[in-house]
């Protein structure tokens, strides 16, 4: 059977993994507390991808779930399915980041990510094949070397892929969002939608950055300023590649009426 690990990250992730999970279950045919109720040979031959077989016959959701403040762990426990996680599982802070990205990447989530891998390991390492590890929720890269221990049963990213676990927006888009939606989406009017929003975020950010406005609450958790700059410049590379595939498609139509026209001629 090949496994897969579900980590789920922050408010937004939990609360999206919580849905995900109710779901998953009602698919499986597993209750609230972990029982099988299901009546499908199917159900119990799949089961084992997203779930624990635990003594006396209950499943629990191999998942790993983390945030840098405790609310919204407690949100789950008490909810339809807070019975049904592991609760060894849940890895949490106390402070929270406050909406501030560098407290979750340099001082609280730096903190309590070896913690995390803790646990990631541990569930990787029981798995025969793993298959996935799905994210739900905020995105940042793990410090180098933090993954590299991990065994590798079938699929467990290590140091060089270890891609998994908020940079800002700005930054974000920058490494890579434009790049895997580009060819589905600039050739669309949503293309030009997404640019434009793109561009008002960025002159928006440059505004704000010109000014220093709130920089200190960013470099005094350990930001470098050049990494706005950096942001700045990915942003407006974003933008200019959506223009240019705008661009393209549009020539591109225009040869195909062209050649449309002639051959009517």
């Amino acid at each position: 059977m090949r496994e897969i690990l579900h980590i789920q990250a922050g408010q937004c992730g939990n609360q999206i993994g919580g849905k995900f999970w109710e779901v998953v279950s009602d698919e499986h045919g597993i209750d609230p507390k972990g029982n099988y109720v299901g009546d499908s040979r199917l159900q119990l031959e799949r089961v084992n991808v997203y779930y624990n077989e635990a003594s006396g016959g209950r499943y629990v959701p191999r998942a790993v779930l983390m945030d840098l403040e405790p609310g919204t762990m407690d949100a789950l426990r008490v909810g339809p399915y807070g019975q049904l996680f592991r609760p060894d599982n849940f890895v949490f802070g106390q402070n929270g980041a406050g909406n501030n990205w560098a407290k979750g990447h340099y001082t609280e989530g730096a903190e309590l990510i070896d913690a995390v891998l803790d646990v990631v390991r541990k569930e990787a390492e029981n798995c025969d094949c793993l298959q996935d590890l799905p994210l739900a929720g905020w995105r940042d890269r793990i410090r180098d070397g933090d993954a590299a221990d991990i065994e590798d049963p079938g699929g467990v990213p290590g140091p060089d892929d270890a891609d998994v676990l908020g940079v800002p927006v700005a930054q974000g888009v920058g490494h890579g969002g434009g790049a895997v939606q580009r060819d589905a989406v600039s050739a669309s009017a949503g293309g030009e939608r997404r640019r434009e929003m793109f561009r008002r975020v960025s002159e928006q950010f440059t505004v704000m950055f010109r000014r220093k406005a709130f920089l200190h609450w960013y470099t005094g958790e350990g930001m470098d300023e050049m990494e706005f700059t950096e942001a700045e410049s990915n942003m407006n590379d974003l933008v200019s590649e959506y223009q240019q595939y705008q661009d393209a498609v549009a020539d591109a139509d225009d040869d195909e009426a062209y050649g449309d026209e002639v051959e009517e001629n």
